[in-house]
């Protein structure tokens, strides 16, 4: 049953109206329960353009400040709460000639914004190991992920129910009619991204204001875990989502982990999506040291379609690119490190390579190829009086027959305060 926009609106106000009425009734676990922080995120990127055409470089640098606050739940049967979100991004350099980012929204003219944000209320309800959330959400489920990789996080508008009743085992259910994109301070109705060669087309419309999500993931046993997901973008496309993980130990610091993923995308009525989507990486863990190889394969006549804005699961999905074009087939190697295998806490490096072949290009012209190499380098001050302030510097190499190349810096600042 699909619900209209006037009818949704009404559903979500009712619920909401309850929780807010209910959380202001006296209850010690509504205010001894709750909590609340605030994130400074300092962010300077370049992004140098290596075509010698247009524009060269993008460069802006931002102060991010993150604001959360979570009520406890009310006494009784069904305990109702409220949450908060505040999201607020303040320019520090940037210029009309420099924009584009994703750091800071730019105007029509091209003209970096001085500041932008945004804030959501999120109402709750709890009835044993059962919750409801409607309002402001930040899901990430393999259907739809939030995408935190730039100064703000992209957020959505909608309901999300979630029960945990059996133990090992996590139901969902919602429904979200809008987006917040992480650069802007609108809700906005959701679309498909549609960057590289995925060659999706649409009908008469371009936009949706409803997307279903319905899923389980269940722990077979302490080594083995499943998952099923459905997510649906109305009237654009539908998705099937299937993962497996197992994790086998090899004794004394050392696993091996198999992660399998397949994802069977349609179109809805409105697009001509269709798209088969696999993924394998297989990880080895001895003490410090992780090693990675992963293979991903496009099929069918689109490439993969996710909700824009925010991140998708597949395994090829890096600093810049997912690999997602149609017929791409690519493979990733990995190394990961953990300093403290060496006496060094909080401090770890991550580096990685993916190459990508067999693009559609289209008729007459030769298979599409690209290849990106990321590299991070985070550390996370573990004590003293700067305990908990973390810098990241991550770098990408971007190179392609059909897209963009590219060079791209990150340099990111972050320290939590807890207010109470």
């Amino acid at each position: 049953m699909h619900l209209k926009p006037l009818s949704r609106f009404f559903v979500f106000s009712s619920l909401a109206a309850t929780a807010f009425g209910t959380s202001t009734m006296a209850s010690a676990a509504f205010l001894d329960d709750s909590k609340a922080a605030v994130e400074l995120r300092n962010f300077y990127m370049n992004r140098d353009f290596r075509s010698g055409t247009g524009q060269s470089k993008a460069e802006e640098w931002a102060q991010g400040f993150i604001l959360k606050m979570e009520s406890g739940y009310t006494e009784g049967p069904v305990g109702f709460g409220l949450d908060a979100i505040g999201l607020l991004g303040v320019k520090l350099d940037s210029g009309s000639g420099r924009g584009g980012t994703g750091l800071l929204p730019r105007s029509v003219s091209g003209e970096p914004a001085d500041d932008y944000g945004t804030a959501g209320l999120t109402a709750k309800a709890k009835l044993s190991s059962t919750t409801l959330h409607v309002g402001t959400l930040q899901p990430i489920i393999p259907v739809l992920m939030r995408n935190d990789s730039r100064l703000l996080p992209n957020i959505y508008r909608g309901a999300w129910l979630q029960s945990k009743e059996i133990e090992g085992l996590t139901l969902d259910l919602g429904m979200l009619d809008r987006t917040s994109y992480r650069d802007s301070s609108d809700y906005e109705e959701m679309t498909v991204f549609n960057g590289g060669l995925r060659n999706i087309t649409f009908g008469s419309n371009t936009t949706s204001d409803e997307f279903t999500f319905a899923g389980a993931k269940y722990q077979f046993m302490p080594e083995l875990t499943g998952s099923y997901y459905y997510g649906g973008l109305d009237g654009i496309y539908d998705q099937h989502n299937f993962n497996l993980v197992h994790v086998l130990p090899l004794g004394d610091n050392q696993s091996f982990k198999t992660d399998l993923r397949y994802v069977r995308s349609t179109d809805d009525g409105g697009s001509n999506v269709d798209n088969n989507a696999f993924g394998a990486i297989f990880t080895y863990r001895i003490g410090g040291h992780g090693f990675s190889g992963g293979y991903q394969k496009m099929s069918g006549d689109t490439g993969f379609a996710y909700v824009a804005g925010g991140d998708n699961m597949l395994i090829n999905l890096l600093q810049i690119n997912d690999f997602g074009n149609q017929d791409e087939k690519s493979w990733q190697v990995r190394y990961d490190y953990d300093f403290a295998a060496m006496g060094i806490p909080g401090l770890s490096l991550m580096t990685r390579y993916v190459t990508g072949d067999n693009v559609d290009r289209g008729a007459g012209l030769s298979e599409g190829k690209e290849w990106e190499r990321d590299t991070d380098i985070a550390y996370v001050i573990q004590d003293g009086p700067l305990k908990n302030l973390g810098l990241k510097v991550r770098n990408a190499t971007v190179r392609s027959n059909f897209g963009a190349d590219l060079d791209e810096t990150r340099v990111i600042l972050s320290y939590t305060l807890a207010l109470w």
